[in-house]
């Protein structure tokens, strides 16, 4: 970052995304530059700029803001699917409340936003193959209808006062670093986890569901490479009426899943015992059509299943004989 440049805010910056943006935008940027804003689960060990506050509290993010010089907001605070139907009204305060502060302020400090949509904003009545960029927006979870919310409430800001508010639909999103969350993806970070430790594991969906899912390294680069786009935001503005891209890597069934891990764990355990989140995985798309995000900005993915699987498996080994 050149001198004299506005720093950049990273909300929820512990989280499963943020704990991987962070150390991606401190590399690129410089560890002066980025402000990790953090809760109730910030590490001891973090090396960096660290603000403890609630995205909620307004006058609390406009402080950080003045103070740090803040012109990029990357907002990932968020409850997630399965575990936001445990608390919806608590799940809509967190995810909508917040983003509505963040985008306040981005106007009055004039300052881009980045926010993350999902695969959660589709529903039953969405097309399950190859899901088109405009489609059908009717999901059945707290969760995905606040995803269609934010999605809305961006475009709103972006069309009445100009803000620069990019987003991308992340499908389910595989990590080594963080254990798995609360979401309806999440069976596919915890076979990892079981299967290294135990030697078995019993899925909570059906061998033969198929979820779109990326690779976490894939999915802190694409969302770097979009905030670096020169995007053509007076034709966005004029031309579309949505401002999340469809974004997409592999999709695979957790049965396919199943027998790659086996190619490094010979005689893994794996049982099947669909609970509550199959209902919601049943209602997301099986792929994703994201061609728009790689004609606009060169999206591309680099992890296909064989080599997600490889690194997992390299790094957990490692993490766990520490």
């Amino acid at each position: 970052m050149k001198e004299g440049e506005r720093k950049i805010l990273v909300t929820g910056a512990f989280g499963q995304i943020g704990s991987e943006l962070v150390p991606a935008l401190q590399k690129k940027h410089g560890e002066e530059n980025v402000v990790a804003l953090g809760h109730n689960n910030i590490p001891s060990d973090f090396q960096g700029i660290v603000e403890k506050g609630d995205p909620r509290d307004k006058s609390a993010i406009d402080k950080i803001i003045k103070t740090h010089n803040v012109g990029t907001i990357y907002h990932l605070v968020s409850l997630l699917s399965a575990r936001g139907e445990e608390n919806p009204a608590f799940t809509r305060d967190v995810n909508m409340n917040g983003l509505t502060n963040i985008l306040d302020l981005a106007v009055q400090y004039q300052a881009r936003v980045f926010w993350p949509s999902s695969i959660a904003a589709f529903g039953p009545t969405t097309p399950r193959d190859n899901t088109p960029q405009k489609t059908i927006l009717e999901p059945t979870t707290m969760y995905g209808v606040t995803k269609v919310s934010g999605e809305n409430e961006c475009r709103y800001y972006f069309i009445k006062y100009g803000l620069d508010v990019r987003s991308v639909r992340y499908p389910g999103l595989i990590s080594w670093k963080a254990e798995p969350g609360g979401g309806t993806t999440d069976y596919a970070v915890a076979i990892f986890y079981e299967g290294l430790r135990k030697g078995e594991y019993t899925c909570f969906v059906k061998p033969d569901t198929t979820l779109p899912m990326m690779y976490m390294d894939d999915a802190i680069r694409g969302t770097l490479d979009l905030m670096d786009a020169k995007l053509d935001l007076t034709k966005r503005r004029e031309e579309r009426n949505w401002d999340s891209y469809n974004f997409a890597a592999i999709s695979f069934k957790a049965e396919e899943l199943a027998e790659e891990l086996r190619k490094h764990i010979p005689g893994l355990k794996i049982g099947y015992s669909p609970d509550h989140r199959q209902k919601i995985a049943d209602s997301w798309p099986k792929s994703i059509d994201d061609s728009l995000a790689r004609e606009e900005w060169g999206w591309k993915h680099q992890f296909d299943l064989s080599a997600m699987t490889n690194t997992m498996v390299e790094h957990l080994k490692k993490k766990f004989k520490k």
